[in-house]
């Protein structure tokens, strides 16, 4: 059937308009902000926070709203754009918005929207925001090329992540086609119904009969995770607006938020944890058997904060100075081996112990590897490090192997004459697990470098390619990680962990600590099972228990969690 003429007498029934020309281009972006994707309060934040991102950007654009809360945003262009080209950009929007609904451009023949004045189907008109004059204005102008340019400059993380999610569907479809092709299990990561919840403030009516248990579920899981109620309300206004819609009104939200965290607290505080679970998590269970130390009666045993923070960084001067290099002639088994030197130094700082006591899966989360790599590269580190680290007893039972982390005796002279460095040592910060092992290394590099370092540089201290380097700095320049002055480079002030939300890793990296929690409890019920003889589904595992929310730049939680 063909669509109806476009003509100056505003329909007088609901209409909408197609996107797509019959080249397949489009002159306008449109961005459909809807409350069927979620909450009105988070329609009206997203649209903030997209407003002030395209005014960043430099891109001009026209906004209205409809009667049943939606909101649209028109990014009218000079240059007809390919569809597949718009599409792309929409996709990268809606991975900032959450209401948005990227679906009218990715349907060629039959995407379409509705422009200001038409009449909406639940009565009244679809209005302008924008000054009709300033709309005018925009539309006549619209956007050139350089400014679209400098808004997928600031869409570079979301383009990104786009693009490695396309490359990992591709591979898993041809695996699946693949006869030896083993069956995927989903990671439960940003699909667990809390975080929808907490997203979007649509809720299960079946499981929660009002908003306020819907809120009271949300706020029970973040107790249990260890958040603050600072973190929370950080967070109201950014990811977890839904939950902040939850409440009504921003009066309303100030005073119940904190009573309902208290409470939300004393239940968490007041449930037993299990045995082995995030509640003991800091508890030293190391059993040695009959080779356990005598306790003494006096004195200190356990080293003082101060003392491992000194024994850190000079463990620090030694890496750098004396075993990196060594690890070099490794290959690329090198890369692993390094940072996981760098993640064992950085569980000594935080949990402020030279005895290293946690499980393969911990130290992988940490490394954004797979359990079996770590158990592969730990006796491997442990024979290269020249007596730095040390295995003093097997696993057994729910314990894991026990490493002693030392600075032997002949390299203290050569760790007391070097000057500490800047900064601290990190295993695999979130971001690299979507950048990689390289980029890892670089940013520390040049994070950590007594001098701002040249690519050169950069080659000749890391021992990795010149052609690695140069592509690890490129993709890390194109997402404002670092930046250039003449021949030098610096570290900006991005923050990392916003930045690894952006690419999307945080949802995997906490997926990864809910897939260790889940494996660790059925082993836990595989040894336990002639102990206790009744055991639920729900003791192995509840999605609104055991998907962590790992809080925010909180680097002590990981190692609790994991």
């Amino acid at each position: 059937m063909q669509a109806p003429k476009i003509t100056l007498t505003l329909p007088d029934r609901p209409a909408a308009v197609t996107l797509h020309g019959p080249d397949g281009r489009v002159s306008t972006l449109c961005l459909d902000l809807d409350t069927s994707k979620a909450l009105k309060h988070v329609v009206d934040t997203d649209a903030e926070q997209l407003a002030n991102g395209l005014r960043k950007a430099g891109v001009s654009f026209v906004e209205d709203f409809s009667p049943s809360g939606g909101r649209h945003l028109y990014i009218p262009l000079r240059e007809r754009m390919d569809a597949a080209e718009a599409r792309e950009l929409v996709e990268a929007f809606s991975l900032m918005a959450t209401s948005l609904d990227p679906s009218p451009h990715q349907n060629p023949t039959d995407g379409c929207i509705r422009v200001p004045g038409s009449v909406h189907k639940s009565g009244g008109h679809q209005t302008l925001i924008t000054p009709l004059t300033q709309a005018y204005d925009v539309l006549r102008r619209r956007n050139s090329m350089a400014a679209i340019r400098s808004l997928k400059a600031a869409l570079a993380p979301e383009l990104a992540r786009n693009r490695a999610r396309k490359a990992r569907e591709t591979k898993m479809i041809a695996a699946q086609r693949s006869a030896a092709a083993w069956p995927r299990s989903t990671a439960a990561g940003s699909d667990s119904p809390l975080r929808r919840v907490a997203r979007t403030g649509l809720y299960d009516t079946a499981r929660y009969k009002s908003p306020s248990e819907a809120r009271m579920a949300v706020l029970n899981h973040f107790a249990a995770c260890r958040w603050t109620l600072e973190q929370v309300q950080n967070e109201l206004a950014g990811r977890f607006a839904g939950l902040a819609g939850l409440y009504g009104t921003a009066s309303k939200q100030e005073r119940l938020l904190p009573t309902e965290w208290a409470k939300a607290h004393a239940f968490t505080a007041n449930r037993a944890a299990p045995q082995g679970t995030l509640g003991e998590a800091g508890k030293k269970t190391a059993l040695i058997n009959n080779t356990s130390l005598t306790e003494l009666t006096g004195g200190a045993l356990k080293p003082s904060p101060a003392a491992i923070h000194q024994l850190v960084n000079d463990l620090e001067n030694i890496v750098f100075a004396v075993l990196d290099h060594r690890l070099q002639t490794r290959g690329r088994e090198s890369l692993g081996l390094r940072l996981l030197m760098r993640g064992l130094l950085g569980y000594m700082r935080t949990m402020q112990t030279d005895v290293l006591d946690v499980g393969c899966r911990t130290l992988a989360v940490a490394m954004g590897k797979h359990h079996v790599t770590i158990a592969r590269l730990l006796p491997i580190l442990a024979k290269a490090s020249d007596g730095i680290l040390t295995k003093v007893a097997d696993a057994r039972h729910k314990v894991a192997d026990v490493y002693v982390i030392q600075l032997p005796e002949h390299y203290q002279q050569l760790a007391r004459e070097l000057t500490w460095r800047k900064g601290q040592a990190h295993a695999v910060r979130p971001v690299f697990r979507a950048l990689g092992d390289v980029a890892a290394l670089i940013y520390e590099a040049i994070e950590r470098g007594r001098h701002s370092p040249t690519t050169a540089d950069l080659v000749r201290t890391t021992g990795i390619s010149r052609n690695a380097v140069a592509t690890a700095l490129t993709e890390m320049e194109a997402l404002a990680m670092i930046k250039r002055h003449g021949r030098h480079w610096k570290v900006t002030t991005v923050n990392l962990t916003n930045l690894a939300a952006r690419l999307g890793v945080l949802d995997d990296y906490q997926a990864h600590i809910s897939r260790n929690r889940r494996e660790r409890a059925a082993w836990h019920a595989y040894l336990d099972r002639f102990r206790d003889q009744q055991m639920n589904e729900t003791d192995l595992y509840d999605a609104e228990r055991d998907e962590y929310w790992l809080p925010p730049d909180d680097e002590p939680a990981l190692w609790l969690a994991a």
